[in-house]
């Protein structure tokens, strides 16, 4: 950070207990951790995050890792919390977890700790010492009242929200008094780790599903639309599994996709989950990604991810995605079988198109870079300190 003395307090991250700090998991949340980190301004404090003792030992070097000990958890912890949100009684098991990421606080010098997707960690923070941020990558407020939403978040100075269709979403549930601290901070890519050389001309069109294999994320629409189209000239990676576990077997949804897949053969290769430097090098390959997501997704890295590389997109028109694409993209319904399918086929036949969409891909990304967005952090805070 850059300025005052106030701006440049410390960043201190607070993922979510028993998130991995590491590029062996797909967490989106951990991957915008990563990349503010590696983007912050010249001479402004190094930032650290605060990591569960236990999680994986592979971690980023962006940032300091802070250990601490974690809170062991129970089946019934949600539960009681929700039973106490009912009677306007505080989420106490949910700021226990907080507190023990936390227990060190009092030894830090003054930083801003942003907590992600940390509702309960802000009341947690010991606001006369440091300026608690909650940083928003979901709709979290959902099973909140406006007076519980308002009570909770009070301390924080700020809450930074992902993309405008998410800060709609939290300011809807806030109180008025509140939401003017909603700050859209949109995602971003590392471009220069993304960034491949063109594809070759003369080859079957190469394209790349990344995502979970749920029916949230859409790979069946995907899968539905390649079957359709039947053709020769199609190519496609389908990449991930259920969760985040390279060695675990396929879902029933993902052995219904491969059952549905079996008329295009060898066109279609179905890969489990993948660690980030993998993503980097199949990405590389794709002439076009898809991200046919049916839920509102609050944002859509892969988006991004996937531009940066160099790939064009078609992406469905829902939620946060539309402002992801920022007009580079080409925008789909969600679930639309038949609109995906036409998508594929007119770049598929149009060289020129593809072409020129890749390169719009390229501009957009860049754009978007975490340094661009490490900026707009640090503005966003400078105006809530």
């Amino acid at each position: 950070m850059t300025g005052s003395g106030e701006s440049r307090r410390r960043l201190i991250h607070v993922i979510t207990p028993g998130d991995h700090f590491s590029p062996l998991t797909g967490s989106a949340t951990v991957s915008v951790v990563h990349g503010l980190s590696v983007a912050r301004a010249p001479g402004s404090p190094r930032p650290a995050v605060l990591v569960a003792a236990g999680t994986y030992a592979d971690r980023y070097d962006s940032a300091d890792v802070l250990e601490y000990r974690q809170r062991p958890t129970h089946r019934v912890d949600r539960y009681v919390d929700a039973v106490r949100s009912r009677w306007g009684l505080s989420r106490s098991r949910a700021r226990d977890r907080y507190r023990a990421a936390l227990i060190d606080q009092d030894s830090w010098d003054p930083a801003f700790v942003i907590g992600h997707n940390a509702v309960q960690l802000v009341p947690v923070v010991d606001a006369a010492r440091h300026t608690p941020v909650l940083y928003a990558h979901n709709d979290l407020l959902r099973s909140y009242s406006r007076r519980e939403a308002g009570a909770t978040l009070d301390p924080a100075a700020a809450i930074i929200a992902v993309s405008s269709y998410l800060a709609e979403r939290l300011q809807s549930s806030l109180p008025p008094a509140l939401r003017g601290r909603v700050e859209v901070v949109a995602n971003g890519v590392d471009v220069a780790a993304f960034d491949a050389p063109p594809r070759p001309s003369g080859r079957p069109l190469h394209v790349a599903f990344l995502g979970r294999m749920v029916p949230d994320k859409g790979a069946d629409v995907l899968v539905d639309a390649l079957t359709r189209l039947n053709r020769p000239d199609i190519h496609t990676k389908v990449i991930g599994s259920e969760g985040f576990d390279p060695r675990s077997a396929p879902s029933t949804f993902e052995r219904s996709l491969r059952q549905a897949s079996a008329p295009l053969g060898s066109r279609i290769e179905f890969l489990p989950f993948q660690p980030r430097a993998e993503v980097v090098r199949l990405l590389a390959d794709a002439d076009v990604v898809v991200v046919p997501s049916r839920w509102p997704e609050p944002f859509a890295l892969t988006v991004l991810e996937g531009m940066a590389s160099g790939a064009a997109v078609i992406a469905s028109d829902i939620g946060g995605i539309p402002e992801a694409c920022g007009g580079a993209g080409v925008l789909v319904p969600a679930g639309d079988t038949d609109a995906l399918a036409l998508a594929l086929a007119a770049l598929t036949d149009d060289e020129d198109a593809l072409r020129a969409l890749q390169a719009s891909s390229r501009e957009r990304a860049r754009s978007r870079d975490w340094s661009v967005v490490a900026r707009e952090l640090d503005a966003a805070l400078a105006r809530h300190a």
